[in-house]
């Protein structure tokens, strides 16, 4: 799939929107005064999200905010246990250490798991029968980045209202405090990673035994991450040969961890070497997953939940959740079975929650997040691996076969700086009447529909920055669109050139 302009770190389509905190340095990472800017200039803002907090060690995600958001989040647990889990990046020793501190504070019982995937943590919660959990990492971001991601006791990511509860309380300075013979504990458990495979090998789609007799040879590559500690295990015991790569959970990334094509080079021409059948590809904490052919080159990141989906609504046909970002190739699947796609804002608690509501067994993400309800409503590479290996599996064909199989779009993405959030505020808004595609939907940002394609702007909450995404079956196609989208922002003569 065509790819444009990319900003490297940054958030992109299937991440959950964020916002920078403008003041309340304590609980924000804020700057000396009590705010944090929106310009360009500002390398490091305190990113605030529906379901957590992120930002740059040591610089907007300090000890002290860390500390006041735990303790924050353990005040609403309490009484009661919160799973605690990381990914493997080198800073997880200190973020680890305030986050045991704030939620002792509060009271609450400590579960570690240590270096376990995301969603290992959210399995675990519902194992442990959690208030809520919290994952520490920055997922797809540069080791220099880290995070805390809040689960609530059902093992998903808290909703809009929760985090803006959260929020508020952290911010708020006013946080109880408890005896000292009151204070929090901690116990380990050290087999959330075993029982998060056993869950895997639990799907009754996949036929384990024949699986095992195919013995796929995969390329694996868990980027020095999380994914370490569970999917080599997994794919053992579907019986693959294992072509390791980066598999040691470390945490010294040898290259930017966005499991994107421009990330994958080097792997590609070693994974073509190697004679694989297939290969994976996660990002730190294993809630996304990318697909390499048998001859090294990416299928792309949106392809990993149309294979997915493809396969599910195969045996049981049902609706399909994803974001309004996601490749319309999933309507041409959900054609093919006579079923329909319901779309949600960007966002993995949105996807999540709408396939509660209306009972869909398979929902996902166009960043490689697959997302089966029969194992949980969390992004989960070790779920999207094991579907994908069976639907190989039946197809009896190669892997780039079942992908050139498949509905195909061509994505371009770019984006538009300007000089501040206002003017690109502004620009937005006029956009609808400057471009002749007719009335937009509003649901996230702008976005038109027409028989061929869709190109939709979304304005980032942290950067003067709008955001074009275009689809079409062509790749002329999909630039044409993005360029008109250009040519109409840039009658703004503060745009930056």
């Amino acid at each position: 799939m065509g790819n444009k302009k990319r900003e490297p770190g940054k958030c992109r389509a299937g991440d959950t929107p964020t916002t920078a905190c403008p003041q309340y340095p304590s609980a924000c990472g804020g700057t000396k005064g009590g705010s944090s800017s929106n310009t360009p200039h500002d390398s490091s803002p305190l990113m605030i999200s529906v379901s957590g907090v992120r930002g740059i060690v040591g610089e907007s995600l300090t000890e002290d905010v860390v500390l006041a958001w735990a303790r924050a989040f353990g005040s609403q647990m309490t009484p009661g246990s919160v799973v605690v889990g990381n990914d493997s990046r080198p800073s997880r020793v200190t973020i680890r250490t305030a986050v045991f501190a704030g939620l002792s504070s509060a009271g609450c019982k400590i579960i570690d798991l240590g270096i376990v995937p995301t969603p290992t943590i959210a399995m675990a919660v519902r194992h442990h029968q959690a208030r809520g959990g919290i994952a520490i990492t920055a997922s797809h971001n540069p080791a220099q980045w880290n995070a805390l991601k809040f689960f609530g006791p059902r093992g998903q990511f808290l909703n809009e209202d929760e985090g803006r509860t959260l929020r508020a309380l952290a911010q708020s300075g006013k946080l109880p405090t408890i005896a000292v013979d009151s204070m929090g504990r901690i116990e380990e458990d050290k087999d959330a990673a075993s029982r998060h495979v056993e869950a895997i090998l639990s799907i009754d789609l996949l036929q384990i035994e024949k699986l095992r007799a195919r013995r796929f040879r995969v390329a694996l590559d868990t980027i020095h991450g999380a994914g370490g500690v569970l999917l080599p295990e997994l794919l053992q015991h579907l019986g693959c040969e294992i072509v390791p790569f980066h598999i040691e959970p470390t945490g010294l990334f040898p290259r930017n961890p966005e499991p994107i094509a421009e990330n994958l080079r080097e792997l590609r021409g070693e994974v073509a070497k190697s004679g694989v059948d297939i290969g994976f590809v996660v990002d730190p904490d294993a809630d996304r997953l990318a697909v390499l052919l048998e001859n090294g080159e990416p299928a792309g990141e949106e392809n990993t939940i149309v294979m997915a989906a493809d396969f599910v609504l195969r045996h049981r046909p049902g609706p399909i959740v994803a974001n309004v970002s996601t490749t319309r190739a999933l309507d041409d699947i959900a054609a093919l079975y006579g079923q329909k796609v319901f779309r949600t804002k960007v966002g993995e608690a949105h996807v999540a929650a709408r396939m509660l509501e209306i009972g869909a067994e398979i929902g996902g993400e166009g960043n490689g997040g697959v997302m089966f309800a029969a194992v949980h409503c969390v992004r989960d590479a070790g779920v999207g691996i094991a579907l994908i290996l069976q639907a190989l599996l039946e197809s009896g064909m190669r892997v780039s076969e079942v992908l050139a199989s498949l509905p195909h779009y061509e994505l371009v993405k770019e984006r538009i700086e300007f000089l501040d959030m206002n003017e690109a505020r502004r620009q937005l808004e006029q956009l609808a009447d400057r471009v002749g595609f007719g009335t937009p939907d509003h649901q996230d940002g702008l976005k038109w529909s027409f028989d061929d394609a869709w190109v939709q702007t979304r304005m980032s909450n942290t950067e003067p920055i709008i955001r074009v995404f275009a689809e079409a079956h062509t790749q002329q196609r999909a630039e044409q669109l993005v360029a008109e989208i250009r040519r109409c922002l840039r009658e703004s003569p503060t745009e930056l050139r």
